[in-house]
């Protein structure tokens, strides 16, 4: 079985205009799918995906609920994996992870960048809090994001300093412990409880470094993901396979270690 666990799509209503903005933002990067539910359906079946975990984010207090409506939505599928999202500004913030939980999403996606706040920031402790009491799966888009300007709103180092107030549920770190912050992902939370993505890695990132990263935190702790629809999964796995881990590394890479963190048979 191979898992994504980095993908992103939007209600059909709004698909095209949130690819446009979000592409436009960063570069005008090209787009893999045309970020509906069902193009990335069609394009996990084309690069050999199984399964991919959708992470929604709720970028302002008002569109909390219906982010994770849509979430609830797609979670249905055969194979999506649909993760939720709540927003630090949103007073009902607590309640709805109980309501995430309730209705079955194993996991919430937090993007300090585009939420506006800081990883570290004690007035996300009480949300980091819950989300562990309720065995949530949380990921953090970490390091660098190219479409959002300075200051890095997570780098590695905030994501040590808050990992306690999770009590042991699972985090997931983005882009290999932190895009373009690599040096200090290795040494802020190398061999650390976390759980490493890969997504956007092919053609942004030096083989040397993620050989070393891998190598160094274990690949039992790496979860394949591309950052669909910005980065072609069958590229990431190819990214994967160039850097010479054994088969049973790759095995836990592509869909092993997800399997395991998402209770898939």
């Amino acid at each position: 079985m191979v898992v994504d666990f980095h993908t992103h799509c939007f209600p059909k209503k709004i698909a095209d205009r949130a690819i446009e903005n979000l592409s436009q933002k960063s570069g005008n990067m090209e787009a893999f799918h045309s970020g509906t539910v069902d193009s990335l359906r069609s394009r996990m079946q084309e690069m050999g995906v199984d399964v991919s975990v959708v992470l929604n984010i709720s970028t302002n207090p008002r569109q909390q609920t219906s982010v994770n409506n849509f979430a609830i939505e797609i979670n249905s599928l055969p194979d999506i994996v649909s993760f939720g999202s709540v927003h630090p500004d949103a007073p009902d913030a607590l309640a709805e992870l109980e309501r995430i939980k309730a209705a079955g999403l194993k996991g919430i996606k937090l993007h300090p960048d585009y939420q506006g706040f800081f990883a570290d920031d004690k007035k996300m402790f009480p949300i980091y809090e819950k989300a562990g009491e309720l065995g949530l799966i949380t990921v953090f888009h970490t390091g660098v994001d190219i479409g959002m300007p300075e200051p890095v709103h997570c780098p590695p180092k905030a994501i040590k300093k808050i990992l306690p107030y999770f009590g042991g549920s699972p985090v997931v770190v983005a882009h290999l412990g932190g895009y373009i912050m690599w040096e200090e992902a290795i040494r802020e939370l190398d061999g650390a409880d976390v759980y490493f993505d890969t997504a956007y890695c092919f053609g942004n990132m030096p083989m040397l470094w993620a050989s070393r990263i891998i190598g160094s935190h274990g690949a039992e702790k790496i979860l394949l993901g591309s950052d669909m629809p910005w980065s072609r999964a069958d590229n990431e796995i190819l990214f994967i396979k160039s850097l010479g881990l054994s088969q049973a590394e790759e095995k836990m890479i592509f869909g092993g270690n997800a399997a395991r963190l998402l209770g898939l048979n």
